[in-house]
């Protein structure tokens, strides 16, 4: 049999997914955005983007993504470090990746317990003298929950990055006279790059659109363009307003993933580096 219409057959499912689940729904809303509350064809919507509103928003989305993605970062470098270097490291990463299969809304209702005024480090705050202080509903408690709930997968691609580097290179950087800091700084953090790149990009995209967690935990002092998106559907029912965020959106999450994308280097295989 010719191998080129069997690849053709084998194409046609992987098509047929993409088309269904990627291609349709981004087709949709876009189709969706160019009309009003009452039906009417409009490139209203668009226009409306783009006034001070929605640039406070854009701003405020891509600030508190930032920091969760920055406060991830900064504890799961060196946590995933020090993992390579345990002896049952496989066994250690799995425990930190299970509190990500338990349900999201669990997770956020367990915090709003602790974080209660009635809960256990109010009570904690109070016997040690300080007293206690509204927790929820503050920029802290948000950042803090959005911080736990996306650390596992920052963790995940950097700890295959340093598993994977090459210890030959990290030997010769020290051979050659490099100190800890220098042998980091000029040959791990860059070897590994490709997973911190990765970390970004699954931690900055949906903490852009978070909705959830501002609501229960933040009382929604903080609006994102998930929760804009939410009001409109929702809310308001303004389907073309929040097909239009929702087209913007998209549109930040390809500007993310293409100055994240990278390829690979430095990876411990044959002995050769890539």
């Amino acid at each position: 049999m010719n191998a080129r219409p069997t690849r053709f057959l084998t194409f046609i499912p992987y098509a047929a997914w993409i088309i269904l689940f990627v291609v349709a729904p981004i087709a949709l809303i876009v189709y969706y955005s160019f009309f009003d509350l009452t039906g009417n064809f409009t490139i209203a919507n668009y226009q409306n983007f783009f006034t001070s509103i929605y640039f406070k928003l854009i701003v405020n989305s891509f600030w508190y993504a930032f920091l969760i993605t920055f406060f991830s970062l900064l504890f799961a470098y060196p946590t995933a470090y020090f993992l390579t270097k345990t002896k049952h490291k496989q066994l250690w990463l799995l425990l930190i990746i299970i509190p990500s299969w338990i349900n999201l809304l669990l997770k956020t209702y367990a915090f709003i317990g602790l974080f209660g005024l009635y809960g256990p480090i109010n009570a904690f705050l109070e016997m040690i003298g300080i007293g206690q202080h509204q927790l929820l509903f503050t920029d802290f408690s948000f950042v803090f929950v959005a911080v736990y709930i996306f650390i596992p997968f920052m963790i995940l691609p950097i700890f295959n990055s340093l598993d994977k580097l090459n210890p030959a290179l990290i030997d010769a950087a020290r051979d050659l006279g490099a100190n800890s800091w220098t042998t980091f700084s000029r040959v791990i953090l860059p070897l590994t790059m490709n997973g911190v790149k990765s970390g970004i990009q699954v931690v900055f995209i949906p903490a852009l659109s978070l909705f959830m967690i501002t609501r229960l935990i933040a009382g929604n002092k903080v609006i994102t363009l998930g929760t804009a998106i939410e009001q409109q559907f929702l809310v308001a029912q303004n389907w073309g307003m929040g097909s239009t965020i929702a087209v913007f959106l998209i549109l930040f999450m390809f500007v993310i993933m293409l100055l994240t994308s990278g390829s690979e280097k430095g990876a411990a295989g044959s002995g050769k580096t890539k």
